[in-house]
């Protein structure tokens, strides 16, 4: 193996070595070189620049000499691959420019000359040719060395792929066939695997997996823990819980993992690690691993703190005991201004059975003597300790039901106000009155509440039929409020379509409420069609007086039809939600007032909303014309007329939709004046067209 390459030897070596060549004591370089060849021949950092430092000094003599007991000593060794690297770097003292070529063959032999395609990679990098140009020799030897990596029999990895192997070299398109985990067979060019394919030694797990999977079978079974630290070890790098279950697919069942990984992780020498967020690493040692979790928990701001005390405080009781003492230190001086913190350290040292005995107070305390809660629950940031709180003020207050109230108007998370609106339901349902209340007349004041009591009044008829038309309007509203933006796509959304919140509404509704509805919903400009039309659907087949009079049908070709279908989609699922991003991406630029880039996407926003409204009312009345109807007894849409003047000239007139209108062509729109003039003409008759006079003599299908 070569050690480590540096630009030169060390200072002390440095300097003896340069007083001996200055004094010109060579025979003091000697004994220094061969000691080291006895001590350490693969030490090309001591040993080049030491031949270099004497060629400067014109002693190119010496140097060749001492160059060759080291080369001897390698030969004898089987050291070829430091041979290799030893040429690199010194062979202008080594060996004469007639023997260079044939050295460096003869050593590329010794190292890969036992890899399948060593002869033919030979020669597709030209290593036989331009022998005297020394330079580009080994560039050829790089290009050599770095495709037969990847030879035949090679074990590689691809990122998203996992580990392969090469299984074929293609000489003639340069390229390798790699088979994956998965059997999944990829052709990789030359040019492009040193980028693409990383080389795995055969101490690295993927190796393992591809070679010999049922070693790692035993070690899962018989010593779980060097199976984790096998796979740190070939990664050097830390590794998230999903990456290790990638890693380990096969090896550790879908099934099993939880429970694997969940044993794994608490080994003493794992950690978690610091430069990335829920990674983990593996520590030298139960003691290193300790250290770096205590100086984790000494940057950590204090509920970082009290992730490490509930993830890590069980390695070692010592290592918790000082932890313990940290946190109470907060905790104690966050009491008074916040109190919300001090809580959940006290419930974080509860946990882990580390609670300061002596403490003067407690979130008990807390909630028995504070006038305003308000502050302290919102300063308790973890959900289900601010759900602990909760019981515990109704456990200890009178005024719980108040309480409720108040925190009703502050909470956020949709857990917490399940638990706040369960309780007052039982206890205060007026409480509950004046909230929804609020919510539905100003839905901004508290925006996660508003939404929380959209999604759960899909479940809830009675909160549905509390003012039904209201919360239709309010929930149109906010979908596009700024204040709603981070719920628009994942929560709002659905609410409108089918199974929502907005559907399930209708059914609350009468008929008068239901029209004012359907106004509402037909000029909002918050809805694509595709949501709207099954909306206005639904309100009709309950209240069918008030579904307008069927309008005229529209005809048109079948080609026509689906071409405006590929349009209409078109609109739907490409141009309308890229315009909905380009909104969003104008809004965070600032002030909408002055934002061109906002206004102009508004625009482009409904003209694309009034094309597809026009587009998709004109499919829902479209109808395909039917040239099997047309016998030619008398002129229907989709015939072709031939017509005759008096003064002999002909003329063709095709009657379609008027999506197919050509008039310069006499292709008539069905709708125009001059086509329903000649709908219902038979053979024989005669009609006046722009003043001229015309018989009918025959008519046919359109083609």
């Amino acid at each position: 193996m070569i050690r480590p390459s540096k630009e030169s030897i060390d200072e002390a070596h440095r300097s003896t070595i340069e007083r001996h060549i200055a004094n010109g004591d060579l025979g003091a370089i000697e004994e220094i070189w061969l000691a080291q060849v006895q001590e350490d021949p693969l030490n090309l950092s001591f040993f080049v620049p030491v031949a270099q430092a004497l060629g400067t000094a014109r002693e190119t003599e010496t140097a060749h000499f001492l160059l060759e007991l080291l080369d001897d000593q390698l030969t004898e060794k089987g050291e070829w691959s430091v041979r290799l690297e030893l040429l690199r770097r010194a062979a202008h003292l080594l060996i004469d420019a007639d023997s260079f070529h044939s050295s460096i063959i003869e050593t590329l032999e010794k190292v890969y000359g036992d890899r399948p395609s060593y002869e033919q990679m030979a020669e597709k990098v030209g290593m036989h040719r331009a022998v005297e140009d020394h330079a580009k020799t080994w560039k050829k030897a790089q290009r050599l060395a770095g495709l037969l990596a990847f030879d035949i029999g090679s074990i590689v990895h691809m990122e998203g792929k996992g580990g392969g192997r090469v299984e074929a070299v293609n000489m003639e398109l340069e390229s390798f066939k790699v088979t994956f985990e998965d059997e999944m067979v990829l052709q990789v060019g030359f040019g492009g695997a040193h980028k693409l394919l990383q080389p795995l030694a055969p101490e690295h797990i993927l190796y393992k997996k591809m070679v010999d999977p049922d070693s790692l079978l035993e070690m899962k079974a018989q010593a779980p823990n060097e199976l984790l630290h096998l796979v740190f070890s070939s990664y050097d790098k830390p590794l998230t819980g999903a990456q290790i279950k990638r890693i380990l697919a096969g090896v550790v069942l879908e099934k099993k993992w939880n429970s694997w990984w969940t044993a794994a992780r608490k080994h003493p020498q794992v950690i978690a690690s610091t430069k990335v967020k829920r990674a983990y690493e593996w520590a030298e040692s139960t003691a290193d691993a300790q250290g770096a979790v205590w100086r984790s928990f000494t940057e950590a701001s204090p509920r970082g703190q009290m992730d490490l005390l509930r993830r890590d405080g069980a390695r070692d009781q010592e290592l918790l005991g000082r932890m313990s003492t940290v946190l109470e230190e907060q905790a104690a001086q966050a009491v008074a201004q916040d109190p919300g913190l001090a809580c959940e350290i006290w419930f974080a040292l509860e946990r882990s059975g580390e609670v300061p005995p002596t403490a003067e107070w407690s979130p008990q305390s807390l909630v028995s003597s504070l006038k305003d809660l308000r502050p302290m629950l919102a300063g308790i940031q973890a959900r289900p300790l601010r759900e602990r709180t909760y019981e515990l003020l109704r456990e200890q207050r009178e005024d719980w039901t108040d309480l409720y109230a108040q925190m009703l108007l502050q909470e956020k998370d949709a857990r917490a106000l399940d638990i706040l609106t369960e309780s007052l339901e039982e206890s205060a349902p007026q409480h509950l009155d004046s909230f929804f209340d609020l919510l539905l007349s100003q839905p901004k004041k508290n925006p996660p509440a508003f939404v929380w009591f959209l999604e759960r009044a899909a479940d809830r008829p009675e909160w549905l039929g509390r003012n039904p038309v209201r919360m239709v309007k309010q929930l149109l509203f906010v979908l596009n409020d700024d204040s709603f933006a981070s719920y628009r796509a994942a929560r709002l959304m659905p609410l409108v379509e089918s199974g929502g919140t907005l559907p399930r509404l209708l059914s609350h509704l009468d008929q008068a409420q239901a029209e004012e509805v359907a106004t509402t919903i037909e000029k909002t400009g918050n809805l694509e069609d595709y949501q709207r039309k099954p909306l206005i659907t639904a309100i009709h087949l309950r209240f069918p007086e008030l579904r307008q009079e069927e309008e005229e049908p529209l005809y048109a070709t079948l080609e026509k039809i689906a071409a405006k279908r590929v349009a209409m989609k078109e609109l739907v699922e490409v141009e309308i939600p890229a315009n909905r991003r380009a909104i969003e991406e104008a809004r965070e630029l600032g002030d909408l007032r002055e934002n061109f880039e906002y206004k102009s996407a508004r625009q482009r926003h409904e003209y694309l909303s009034a094309r597809a409204s026009a587009l998709n009312h004109d499919l829902t009345r479209v109808r395909p014309i039917d040239p099997t109807q047309v016998t030619g007894s008398e002129v229907v849409i989709g015939s072709k007329i031939q017509l005759t003047a008096e003064n002999g000239t002909q003329r063709v007139i095709t009657i379609l939709g008027p999506w197919e209108s050509e008039p310069e062509k006499d292709i008539l729109s069905s709708e125009s004046e001059m086509a329903k003039s000649l709908l219902g003409l038979t053979p024989g008759d005669s009609i006046e067209l722009v003043g001229e006079s015309y018989r009918i003599e025959t008519i046919e299908p359109y083609e």
